[in-house]
């Protein structure tokens, strides 16, 4: 992928502590969507996304956390199961080419 091109990605946390897990959830809370406790859509440019992995980085213990960032490809077909956390209306789109993902 291109530096300038967006993309969907997946972010999940498992955080030790709780006050870590405060200042993780606060940071993505600001650039993404969240989907599940502690699993995060965000859609934005590959340099954008290794600034928001520095800071997360800098925000846990890296001996008893753990963050993972997992890159979605554009054509998705998701399957859910059980109570969803967004009403049935709400569509993910990437950043400027308006696919839809589902």
């Amino acid at each position: 992928m291109a530096d300038s091109q967006s993309g969907l990605y997946i972010i999940a946390y498992d955080i030790a502590n709780p006050k870590r897990l405060s200042r993780v959830h606060r940071a993505l809370k600001k650039l993404g969507l969240p989907i599940q406790y502690s699993v995060f859509t965000v859609v934005m440019k590959r340099k954008a996304l290794l600034r928001l992995l520095e800071r997360l980085n800098a925000l846990i213990k890296s001996a008893e956390d753990d963050i993972r960032c997992y890159r979605l490809p554009e054509r998705t077909h998701i399957n859910a199961l059980g109570k969803q956390f967004f009403p049935e209306d709400v569509m993910l789109f990437t950043g400027g080419i308006n696919r839809l993902l589902s």
